[in-house]
């Protein structure tokens, strides 16, 4: 019998003592989920205070001229 066909029979007693209907994520599901959940709020707050920074002022459309307003089909300005 191979070493892990002799470790296969111990763990498989350990197994069957475990009641299908009461698996739980455990403590390192905790872990991990409190760990991602920092790091959301972390990244959450990094991209709050990075877009409190920005400063953006749009600038006008720049008024249409007769020149683009031949292209597009409408009526050329009166001066010309």
């Amino acid at each position: 019998m191979s070493s892990t066909g002799l470790a296969m029979t111990h763990l498989v007693p350990l197994a069957k003592e475990l009641d299908e209907n009461k698996v739980t994520p455990g403590v390192l599901g905790f872990i991990v989920f409190a760990v991602m959940a920092a790091g959301v709020w972390l990244l959450m707050k990094s991209m709050n205070r990075h877009m409190n920074r920005v400063d953006f002022e749009e600038a006008p459309a720049p008024a249409p001229t007769a020149r683009s307003a031949s292209r597009t089909g409408a009526e050329p300005a009166k001066g010309e």
